[in-house]
């Protein structure tokens, strides 16, 4: 298995673009180092993870779901539905159900409490052409599918035009972290400093199965959790992985 501990894609986009960030790069003749300058971005990105890494008390749990049925009904949903389902969609939408049934997802320390956050609001993140972005979905819970599906691909067009707003960044109360696209099959991500929580998704893989006495090849998804063991204890967390998992193996759910 192709496993990374991975920091929260701070080197590595969420959403692929075709145009990679630039760098003007410095050069040292006489010991042939190579320096390349951070963006504003970059240096703030690195210093909230830095600090967030460094003051949560993290656990990390992992989880496969069997996603065959899920990615063949993507093409039938768009017609239905109208509008393209991205795999981000349905990991958003059953990453904002599961925190309606385990709230204390959202859950961050408030001096000798336990506050609970209001609302759903699910953060992922695109890689734009001025660096790593986090557009926000806010309250999650409340859509649909498909009007996950359309302000998702709505935030991911603004992000890589530069045209985000503030609002649209902020409020992020739980996060999702997909490298799928990469290839990589499992990854840990860290724990965003305004959340107590990540699911990581690594890439659909076509994997041969027994079923009724058959060998089949089914399509198998590989999540991962980290959370903040201050707020969030390991039982609570699998039951929460757990939910998540039984979702995406049975889509018409998430309609």
């Amino acid at each position: 298995m192709n496993k990374i501990f991975y920091l929260y894609l701070l080197f590595y986009p969420v959403n692929p673009v075709k145009n990679t960030n630039s760098y003007t790069i410095e050069t040292r003749d006489t010991r042939h180092e190579i320096n390349i300058p951070l963006t504003r971005i970059q240096k703030l990105i690195g210093e909230r993870m830095l600090e967030s890494k460094m003051s949560k008390s993290c656990f990390y749990i992992e989880s496969k779901a069997d996603v065959t049925e899920l990615m063949g009904s993507r093409h039938r949903l768009k017609k239905t539905l109208g509008v393209k389902i991205t795999t981000n969609a349905f990991y958003i939408r059953a990453l904002s159900l599961a925190v309606k049934k385990y709230p204390v997802m959202v859950g961050t320390l408030d001096g000798d409490n336990i506050r609970i956050a209001d609302s759903i609001n699910v953060g992922f993140a695109v890689n734009a052409p001025q660096g790593l972005v986090v557009p926000v979905i806010k309250t999650a819970d409340k859509k649909t599918l498909a009007e996950i599906a359309r302000l998702e691909k709505s935030l991911t067009e603004k992000a890589r035009s530069g045209k985000l707003t503030l609002e649209e960044m902020e409020g992020e109360t739980i996060a999702l972290s997909n490298l799928g696209v990469y290839g990589i099959d499992s990854f840990v991500g860290i724990v965003p400093p305004s959340a107590s929580a990540i699911l990581a998704v690594g890439n659909v893989i076509r994997t041969a199965s027994a079923r009724d006495g058959k060998m089949t090849v089914r399509k198998m998804l590989s999540l991962s959790l980290a959370a903040d063991h201050r707020i969030i204890n390991g039982t609570y967390a699998a039951r929460f992985l757990n939910f998540i998992t039984e979702q995406l193996q049975n889509p018409q759910q998430l309609v």
